[in-house]
């Protein structure tokens, strides 16, 4: 049966994460999940790893299909887990057909091993062995086109995983936000600081005034500055 798709999707999520539980949960993936929401990001992260069964579950595609951003964290059993790459293979199908952002990240794994299912990667299908001859090319597809994609490698930044959850929280608010930047009412969590300091500002008064702006990497410092530069200029 064909996939069907909602004609005008409403984001319900900023970001899905899409994870092997038993390689990142507890440690990287939790890490970025509290990151990304202290970030202001809405995140969907999948708990119910120990009960999985062969097929994702509606709610789960649903959750994917109603999220701006997947991030894709590739780890060592990544591949091993055929719920996963159900996973990826929808939401590969949502960046096509619903302009989903997907942002892999490539922890302590090879790209170029994801791309070609090298290494794990290519000793987990040797494992899918019940799996159909379609079903696997599918996984392989999804692998090589999301392998190719840009993204974040944590051999990029000597293995500080600290680096890597600030570029990506930076990489996702662009992303949120870059769409919008034209029409600020419908920024979200942008349009009331902008607001402020255009009120701060008085541009029609003759007096000299300094604003700063501050706050923790990630939040969208640079821009609520780019709008308001756009505004003034």
């Amino acid at each position: 049966m064909a996939a069907s798709f909602p004609s005008d999707p409403s984001w319900n999520y900023d970001v899905f994460l899409s994870f092997r539980g038993e390689d990142v949960r507890k440690n990287f993936l939790g890490h970025l999940d509290s990151a990304l929401k202290k970030g202001g990001f809405r995140t969907y992260k999948d708990d119910n790893g120990l009960t999985r069964g062969s097929d994702i579950a509606p709610s789960l595609v649903e959750a994917i299909e109603h999220s701006r951003i997947a991030v894709v964290v590739f780890s060592t059993n990544y591949a091993a887990s055929g719920w996963c790459l159900d996973e990826l293979v929808k939401i590969l199908d949502c960046r096509d057909k619903l302009g989903q952002m997907v942002l892999p990240v490539f922890f302590h794994v090879d790209p170029s091993d994801v791309r070609n299912q090298r290494g794990s990667f290519g000793e987990a299908f040797g494992r899918h062995q019940k799996v159909t001859v379609e079903k696997v090319e599918r996984w392989k597809t999804a692998l090589t086109s999301a392998a190719n994609l840009a993204g974040f490698d944590l051999q990029s930044v000597n293995g500080d995983e600290t680096e890597l959850f600030k570029k990506i929280i930076e990489d996702i608010w662009e992303k949120v936000h870059q769409t919008y930047l034209s029409d600020v009412d419908g920024l979200f969590g942008i349009g009331f600081p902008v607001e402020r300091i255009m009120s701060l500002l008085r541009l029609g008064s003759k007096d000299v005034r300094f604003i700063g702006i501050y706050g923790m990497p990630g939040i969208g410092k640079t821009t609520v500055a780019k709008e308001i530069r756009n505004r003034i200029s």
